[in-house]
C-alpha cells in the first residue's frame, strides 16, 4: 500500500510530531507498505534526512516561537493536495500534532482533494482542538468536566472573577493547543495576567480552568474498540512537555490500578465522549480522578502521540497490539 506520512509542520509540537512520525515511517515500512515522510512545513524526507532526525530528542520544552518564526506562518504548503504525494497515496497517515495540522485545516485540504487519511475528520478535528467547545459538548452529553472561564484579553486583574467563580489554583491554557504548550497552574493570584499573557502568545483564545487535584488517567479509543486505562505519575505537578517526552519524568501503568467498577465507568465516559465528538480512528481521552473518587475530562486529543513514550502505544501494548499493528489498524480504519 502507498502510504505518506505527514509529520513535521510548523506548530509548537513540531518536535513531537517529527518523533511520531519516524516511528510511525519505520513501522509502517516494517509491514512492508511503501510509505513517504512529508514535511508539510517543507517537503519530502528523504532517509538521510529521516535518519538525521533520530538521533535529535523531542527536548524538554517545545521549540520557541522564535526558532518557529523561520518556517511560513501557515504550517502546510499551500499546494499541499497537489503534491503527487498526496495525491498518488491510497492513504495520507497524519502524524502531525496541533496547529493546522490538528484542527481541521489540513483535513479540510485532504477532503476537497478526495484523500483518505487518518484520524477525525475536519468538524470534530476542529471541535477537540477547541477546548471551550468540545467541554459544552461533553458537558450535553453528560460527559463531566471541570467548571472554566474564558479570559478576557484586554481586561486586567481578573484574579477577583476567577476566586469568584472557581477559586484558586487555576489552569490558564491556549484554548487551541496540544502537549500542555502555553499552560500554566496559578496558584498566587498576583501571578494570573502573566500567566494569561503567556497563554495569549500561543492561541486568540485562553481558558481559565478549575484545578482539579488527583490522579492522572487516560483512554485510548481505537474504533470502538475501548483500550485498557492508564494512569500516568509525572515527577511535577501536572503532566508537562518535559513529563511527556523526558525519559524518567513520568512513569505510566497499564492497566491502571483502579477497580472494576472505575475502569468501566472510566471506559464507557470515554466513548460517550469519543461518539459526542464525532471523533474517528484513534483518539485519545484525558481526564483526572480527585481524591473523592470522582472523574473529570480533561480533554480528547484527536492525533495522540506515537513517541517511544507516548501513551497510545503503550495502551495498544497492554491490549496485545504490537506498535506496527496499531499503525495498520490506524490505516485500515481511515480505508473504512
Amino acid at each position: 500500500m502507498r502510504i505518506t506520512v505527514l509529520m513535521g509542520g510548523a506548530s509548537s509540537e513540531r518536535d513531537v510530531s517529527l518523533a511520531s512520525g519516524l516511528r510511525i515511517v519505520d513501522a509502517l515500512r516494517s509491514v512492508g507498505h511503501d510509505v513517504i515522510a512529508l514535511d508539510p512545513a517543507g517537503g519530502v524526507l528523504d532517509d538521510a534526512a529521516l535518519q538525521a532526525l533520530k538521533a535529535r530528542a523531542v527536548g524538554t520544552e517545545p521549540p520557541s516561537l522564535e526558532a518557529l518564526a523561520g518556517f511560513s506562518k501557515q504550517s502546510l504548503r499551500t499546494d499541499l493536495a497537489a503534491l503527487p504525494e498526496i495525491r498518488n497515496a491510497d492513504v495520507v497517515f497524519l502524524g502531525l500534532h496541533g496547529g493546522q495540522g490538528e484542527d481541521g485545516t489540513v483535513q479540510a485540504l485532504l477532503d476537497m482533494a478526495g484523500v483518505k487519511y487518518t484520524g477525525s475528520g475536519v468538524l470534530s478535528s476542529a471541535l477537540a482542538m477547541d477546548k471551550d467547545l468540545s467541554k459544552t459538548i461533553l458537558r450535553v452529553a453528560g460527559v463531566r468536566t471541570a467548571d472554566w472561564l474564558m479570559a478576557d484579553r484586554h481586561a486586567k486583574n481578573q484574579a477577583h472573577l476567577v476566586e469568584q467563580e472557581l477559586g484558586f489554583p487555576v489552569v490558564v491554557k491556549p484554548s487551541k493547543q496540544g502537549s500542555t504548550v502555553g499552560l500554566s497552574v496559578v496558584e498566587d493570584p498576583a501571578q494570573l495576567d502573566r500567566a494569561i499573557e503567556e497563554a495569549f502568545l500561543y492561541d486568540d483564545e485562553v481558558m481559565l480552568e478549575q484545578f482539579i487535584p488527583g490522579r492522572e488517567l487516560t483512554v485510548g479509543v481505537l474504533g470502538d474498540e475501548v483500550l485498557p486505562v492508564g494512569e500516568i505519575i509525572p515527577v511535577h505537578e501536572i503532566y508537562d512537555y518535559e513529563c511527556k517526552y523526558t525519559a524518567g519524568m513520568a512513569r505510566e501503568e497499564f492497566p491502571a490500578k483502579l477497580s472494576q467498577s472505575d475502569t468501566k465507568e472510566l471506559q464507557a465516559q470515554s466513548l460517550i465522549a469519543y461518539r459526542a465528538l464525532k471523533l474517528r480512528g484513534v483518539a485519545r481521552i484525558d481526564f483526572r480522578m480527585s481524591p473523592d473518587g470522582v472523574f473529570y475530562c480533561l480533554e480528547a486529543n484527536t492525533l495522540p502521540g506515537m513517541t517511544g513514550l507516548s501513551l497510545i502505544p503503550q495502551a495498544a501494548a497492554a491490549a496485545g497490539i504490537g506498535f506496527a499493528a496499531l499503525c495498520e489498524r490506524i490505516v485500515h480504519l481511515a480505508l473504512g
